[in-house]
């Protein structure tokens, strides 16, 4: 993803807020307490614990997208909440176009990423990482490449401590064939890839490099489905981003990316293709 591999300061994001965290959370408890509501009430309404709501109240966790909707329910549909919603900081490390759909990540139940150009940010390893912080443009300074990494670090924790969100990769052979940073780095890669690849919540295969018939060639897609069962879609270029949620749009995605796992290797064949790939190097 190109988020995955230009997301942080620079040019598209800035360091997380905390003053406008915390004015969101006295907008949230203050509608609350005029609600009559206690934190274990609202918690229930908003379908979150109460531990949740003490901490989006204290300016300690950014609300996702759901909380935003069903706290405006449960008080009252003032408008307030969406419009504060809307002036809260970026986190560290996410370029501005990402911010929303990072929200919606953390609480997806299903994730489908395709991508041509570059290894996904939650399967990269900390040099591949590192390397692609190194040569972005304009340039970043160390601190900023280190904060880049630690919030790609904590990104990636998505994989294992969400065991029952379905995680699916289809990665073109071409990313692992340009050995971004070196052979040593493509090796420690593929290794990290094999061993992510045997989880149970994830599916990885490979598009092969030489492929007549590609359903995927307008681009990179990522799809998820949130505990509502409802999809989105979101879609990247340079310096840009679009959150899709358009259900025509997004069923049209759907089906392309239904079509390339059909065109893409099996995923045991996938694993032995890298296998081979890493015994080459």
């Amino acid at each position: 993803m190109v988020a995955d591999s230009m997301v942080g300061t620079g040019t598209g994001g800035e360091p997380e807020s905390s003053d406008s965290l915390r004015m969101f959370g006295a907008v949230v408890q203050a509608l609350r307490e005029n609600a009559g509501l206690s934190r274990e009430e609202f918690g229930e309404y908003v379908r979150y614990s109460k531990h949740t709501v003490a901490s989006v109240e204290l300016g300690r966790r950014m609300p996702d997208p759901a909380f935003v909707e069903r706290a405006e329910e449960a008080t009252g549909n003032t408008g307030a909440l969406r419009k504060a919603a809307g002036r809260l900081a970026r986190q560290p490390g996410l370029a501005a176009w990402l911010r929303q759909w990072a929200r919606m990540e953390r609480t997806a139940i299903t994730l489908y990423t395709y991508e041509c150009r570059l290894i996904p940010g939650l399967l990269q390893t900390e040099a591949y990482a590192r390397t692609l912080f190194r040569n972005q443009l304009p340039p970043l300074n160390d601190e900023q490449i280190e904060a880049q990494w630690v919030a790609r670090a904590e990104r990636q924790r998505l994989l294992r401590e969400r065991p029952n969100t379905a995680f699916g990769f289809i990665l073109e052979e071409g990313v692992f064939l340009r050995r971004t940073g070196g052979v040593e780095v493509t090796r420690q890669l593929i290794d990290h890839v094999l061993e992510l690849a045997e989880l149970r919540n994830v599916e990885l295969q490979i598009m092969p490099q030489v492929q007549e018939t590609h359903a995927g060639l307008d681009g990179p897609v990522q799809l998820l489905e949130t505990p509502e069962n409802k999809w989105f879609a979101y879609c990247e270029g340079q310096e840009s981003g679009q959150l899709i949620a358009d259900s025509k749009v997004v069923s049209m995605l759907q089906m392309r990316y239904a079509r390339m796992r059909s065109q893409s290797l099996t995923l045991k064949d996938s694993m032995s293709l890298l296998e081979r790939m890493r015994g080459a190097l």
